[in-house]
């Protein structure tokens, strides 16, 4: 197997897919201990890696502002060309990651490309996420491309800046005082309508939570905050003092460092779904439109309660009828929380979390 000196890998989307992509960091570094092993990502989700003790370098490109610019975007690739990286590894397929990956100048270029770059490409493969989970597609580029046949796999992983931690955990005792207090978190949004638990589903659930004293967190990005202020119109328990609502409120290392706080994450599936694994909280996730293979919460204590109607997993983005989620209730949904909480064993239904499916 080649030793290489210089390694690059790239992934530009979202939360939960950087996320994902920490086992391929790591698998490298046990491959090859002596390789300089660097990652672009988006900037805006640096917190995610920038203290990953995987890589030695974390290239931040603004996506959506200074690299979003056609001439900032070329320098950029110079910069990465100037590098003279042996390899990159791509594990984005779209045209930005794809060009990069392409014009990088690396002794050799794999992983998953955009028609056009992949000419350029010393071996493309395909993104199997529909079918496999989605690191586990990672490792087959490992596998294919490079010829390991070992990979250290700890699941995906995220390291937390002391200073920003003590800051969050003040924030968070504040909330809760009683240490004793065991806290469910709640992170209601998610990229698509149609991958979100009714709001009422929620508010129904916090409430049961609450009165059986229980903490209740809710967590979610800015564009979650009016979504968490109609679930909080709809519960009967919102002035509890063990409810805490920080949603809109915090980094992503600080969400990363109130979700070790909770029991369980009661999530649909989003970017904190696969935060909050990556610090240890399991989780406990409705699946509708999503299809559970490809991105499943990657943790054997979570437990996924896939939707059993037909048309799921549809991956269409809006419904007229959401019937995927409604059929999920509110007393199946808490009933896994606290199996969570409890401790409870089950058997899994694949290598992965722990699937649920409701009568039809």
């Amino acid at each position: 197997m080649s030793q290489y000196k210089k390694i690059l890998v790239i992934n530009l989307m979202h939360v939960g897919d950087l996320l994902l992509v920490t086992p391929v960091l790591r698998a490298l570094r046990c491959a090859f201990p002596l390789s300089h092993v660097d990652l672009i990502a988006d900037a805006k989700l640096s917190d995610l890696v920038r203290l990953n003790k995987n890589i030695d370098h974390l290239w931040a490109i603004d996506k959506k502002g200074y690299h979003d610019r056609l001439w900032n975007y070329l320098k950029f690739i110079g910069e990465i060309r100037a590098e003279r990286y042996d390899l990159v590894i791509n594990l984005h397929r779209n045209e930005r990651a794809s060009f990069i990956a392409a014009l990088s100048g690396a002794g050799r270029i794999i992983g998953y490309a955009t028609w056009g770059p992949h000419l350029l490409f010393d071996q493309v493969m395909p993104n199997l996420k529909a079918v496999k989970h989605q690191v586990h597609s990672h490792f087959d580029v490992l596998r294919q491309g490079l010829g390991l046949t070992e990979l250290d796999d700890r699941g995906i992983e995220m390291w937390l800046d002391p200073a920003v931690e003590e800051k969050a955990l003040e924030r968070w005792h504040q909330a809760f005082p009683d240490e004793n207090l065991t806290v469910v978190g709640f992170n209601t949004g998610a990229s698509w309508p149609t991958k979100r638990w009714p709001k009422e589903y929620y508010a129904a659930m916090a409430d049961q939570l609450l009165a059986q004293g229980y903490g209740i967190a809710f967590f979610g990005g800015p564009m979650d905050v009016g979504l968490v202020e109609e679930t909080l119109d709809l519960m009967a328990e919102k002035d509890n003092p063990w409810l805490a609502v920080f949603t809109g409120k915090v980094t992503l290392m600080e969400l990363a460092t109130m979700l070790k706080k909770c029991k369980v994450l009661a999530t649909n599936d989003s970017g904190p779904m696969h935060v909050a694994i990556a610090v240890g909280t399991p989780v406990v996730a409705p699946y509708g439109s999503s299809p559970v293979p490809g991105f499943y919460p990657y943790d054997e204590r979570s437990i996924v309660i896939q939707s059993p109607v037909e048309c799921h997993p549809c991956g269409e983005h809006t419904c007229d009828h959401h019937t995927c989620m409604k059929v999920i209730t509110p007393e199946l949904f808490q009933e896994k929380v606290l199996a969570v909480i409890e401790g409870k064993s089950y058997e899994r239904g694949h290598d992965g979390p722990r699937v649920w499916q409701p009568d039809a």
